[in-house]
């Protein structure tokens, strides 16, 4: 930040100085950020544009090299839930292939090394000199499935063949899952188009036999623990049926009917016993009903009995009676009883009665005799009865053994049926379709997936920018020098007087003497800045030192003198680097006799002062070049000098040595008010320049400012690089000469 009160040149008033509080805003302006990318690019633009050409050439000489490729791609559709044709589960739940994991081991079991094996042998990769020709590989040896005599490969060279048909699938393989799908791209590239299409093809099916392969050895172990399960069980049902068979004839359980609980256990409904018993029962129950209605018939009056009324040849005779009844009467009506044939009639009459009678009794005797039989019957039943009863109260008290054993049998039977029922589905959940189906089968290519020239030019020319961009800020951290104006208040905290542009062409001294130039006009800008230094205008003694030689520090010295010396000031340039005099090279004038004799003792300094052809400029130069310029600096005569030169002179400008590696400067700080340090663009690292101010501040010196040297236009940064020459036309530039 600029401590001082004075102000930068401000460009948009022709390179005039403007007070202090309206240059403020300007001096604190910070760059764009891409301002300043655009600025580093500028500085190492043709470390990056090698860097990029270099990259596209690599490029283009890669692409042409490479052997072209061919990649064939089938597509596959995973399912989350396996469809099966059975209604049978298998070992896992439905809602195991729901895992987020599902899909991505799907991917990885598609890349397994496993898979490749599979493909590598269904093919036989390992004896396919095309294969590892379509890649690239050289085989060893005659390079052929067969040697030179005719002999098969061995086991070793077989083993390394497979091997190596692996490792070149694995590696030429692709798994692109297509997005918010279950379809999966498999992609193989080869040198072979044919070669290609059969393996994607292949590794396609392998996988979907592979993952049948799976889903049955998962259930290899348990079918053989189900397998030795349900023999235990078998052995142990035969037997409890065996034991409960058995104690049924023992008993005499003859189970007619059996029913199912709803626990699945076996109940017994009925046995021969029961059932007998109940049919027998059936039957008495009958015969009692029989014997009681025969009791009640045989009970009754002769002839009024229903059987007596229904009996067809009663009913007949009856009929017979009232007939030959109706007759008699008709003939007792017109003749006398004595009449024959009323005679004949009642004899009839008579013989019909009789009949009636005798078949009446007939009927009574039969109702007797039914009694009878039904009474025997209804006895001999509860007999039967009553001995089943006593039977099959015996049978219920066996039931309780026999139902012991029958439960048995039931749990083993049960158990049975559970494993068997368990081992068919196991056995049968492979049997529906695969979840894994082929959707579309790889069609041999017609155009080469590789090299691509467009694709890897493109890809070269982000490596070029990338390598670029590395190198540059590589460069960027290693060049600590200063590249802009701005970057001397930052770095070193002292206020930038100005900065003087690079001059290629031509001469310094002819840029300065024309006061329309750009380097005139930045030394009076300089100079101008200086003014507002101190509380008196331009300082009247001051020094213009810099880090190292060749930095521009002398040329910085003149100019300054000559500026002054427009001004009307009466001005003295003092070479006091006697170690490189080079002042009296800028006035063509000769360096016998100096600074060098008045500090060693001659104090006639007057004769020693030389006129120049410069208004109001005069030179004491250096000398001739002392045994010690330390030692004749330390003294106190140069404080002496200094205040004898001003009561002749407005100004003293002081061309001092440079600081690092001299104690010049520093001693020579203690005559003069202060110092200006020059700073050559690019050229001295920062911690260099601080290294020498913290020299400077070590003896107390006072420093006026920096001045910025060389300045190239790519340098310039935002706000600075333009105003010098600013309504004059010509700003050419030549180089400055330093001593």
């Amino acid at each position: 930040m600029l401590q001082s009160n004075f102000s930068a040149q401000d460009p948009s008033r022709g390179g005039q100085v403007v007070p202090a509080e309206l240059a403020a805003p300007q001096q604190g302006l910070e760059p764009p950020l891409l301002l300043q990318y655009w600025q580093v690019a500028l500085r190492w633009k043709w470390v990056i544009i090698g860097i990029i050409c270099s990259t596209l050439v690599v490029g283009l000489v890669i692409t042409m090299l490479m052997t072209p490729k061919y990649t064939a791609t089938s597509r596959i559709e995973i399912s989350r839930d396996q469809k099966k044709v059975t209604n049978v589960e298998g070992l896992e739940s439905a809602a195991s292939g729901r895992d987020l994991e599902f899909y991505q081991t799907q991917y990885s079991l598609l890349a397994a090394r496993s898979l490749a094996e599979r493909v590598a042998k269904v093919l036989n990769l390992a004896t396919r000199n095309d294969f590892f020709e379509a890649h690239g590989v050289q085989l060893d040896g005659s390079g052929s499935v067969f040697g030179q005599k005719g002999q098969a490969l061995t086991a070793v060279e077989r083993a390394k063949r497979e091997k190596a048909a692996v490792q070149i699938l694995q590696s030429n393989i692709a798994i692109s899952p297509i997005r918010n799908s279950a379809l999966v791209d498999i992609k193989y590239t080869s040198g072979s188009p044919e070669l290609a299409a059969q393996i994607a093809n292949t590794w396609a099916q392998q996988f979907i036999e592979a993952s049948m392969d799976r889903r049955f050895a998962s259930t290899a172990d348990a079918r053989k623990f189900l397998e030795s399960r349900l023999a235990d069980l078998r052995t142990r049902l035969e037997t409890s049926e065996r034991d409960l068979v058995n104690y049924a004839a023992e008993k005499g359980i003859t189970a007619l009917g059996t029913s199912k609980s709803a626990d699945g256990r076996t109940e017994v409904e009925r046995t021969l016993v029961s059932s007998d018993l109940e049919a027998l029962n059936a039957a008495l129950a009958s015969a009692t009903a029989d014997r009681l209605a025969a009791e009640s018939r045989s009970v009754r009056q002769r002839g009024a009995s229903p059987q007596a009324l229904t009996n067809p040849a009663i009913s007949s005779l009856r009929q017979r009676r009232a007939e030959v009844a109706s007759e008699l009467a008709k003939l007792s009506v017109q003749f006398e009883p004595g009449y024959p044939a009323s005679r004949a009639l009642a004899e009839q009459l008579q013989s019909l009665d009789s009949a009636i009678s005798r078949e009446e009794a007939r009927v009574d005797s039969s109702r007797s005799t039914e009694y009878r039989e039904a009474q025997m019957r209804e006895e001999g039943l509860r007999r039967q009865v009553e001995t089943l009863r006593l039977q099959l109260g015996k049978q219920s008290r066996d039931s309780i053994q026999y139902n012991i054993y029958q439960r048995e049998a039931d749990t083993n039977r049960q158990l049975y049926d559970g494993l068997l029922q368990r081992y068919k589905e196991i056995g049968v959940a492979g049997v529906g379709a695969n979840n894994i189906a082929l959707v579309d089968v790889a069609k041999v290519p017609d155009r080469q997936s590789s090299p691509r020239l467009m694709f890897n030019m493109a890809l070269a020319l982000v490596a070029g920018f990338a390598l670029a961009g590395l190198a540059t800020f590589a460069l960027e951290q290693i060049d600590e020098g200063f590249r802009e104006p701005g970057e001397v208040s930052k770095q070193l905290q002292i206020p930038l007087l100005g900065s003087v542009p690079n001059i290629e062409e031509g001469d310094a001294l002819q840029q300065l003497m024309d006061a329309k130039s750009s380097v005139s006009e930045a030394y009076l800008s300089i100079r101008s800045n200086l003014a507002f230094s101190t509380d008196h205008g331009v300082p009247r003694a001051f020094m213009v030192t810099s880090t190292s030689p060749a930095e521009g520090k002398s040329t910085t010295s003149f100019a300054m003198a000559v500026v002054l010396g427009r001004t009307g000031k009466n001005v003295l340039i003092l070479d006091a680097d006697m170690r490189s005099p080079s002042i009296h090279q800028f006035l063509d004038a000769d360096n016998a006799a100096g600074l060098s004799n008045i500090l060693a003792g001659d104090n006639d300094w007057q004769k020693l002062i030389k006129p120049s052809s410069f208004k109001g400029l005069s030179l004491l130069s250096a000398g001739p070049t002392p045994p010690s310029a330390a030692e004749l600096l330390s003294s106190d005569r140069m404080s002496m000098l200094i205040e004898q030169l001003l009561e002749h002179f407005d100004h003293v400008v002081v061309d001092a040595p440079p600081i690092l590696g001299l104690a010049d400067a520093p001693l020579l700080s203690k005559a003069v008010e202060g110092c200006i340090y020059v700073i050559e663009t690019e050229r001295v690292a920062v911690r260099g320049v601080r290294a020498a101010l913290d020299r400077l501040h070590s003896v107390h010196a006072h420093i006026f400012g920096g001045v910025l040297t060389k300045l190239s236009s790519r340098h310039a940064g935002y706000g600075y690089g333009y105003g010098y020459g600013y309504g004059y036309g010509d700003t050419a530039d030549t180089n400055a000469r330093d001593g």
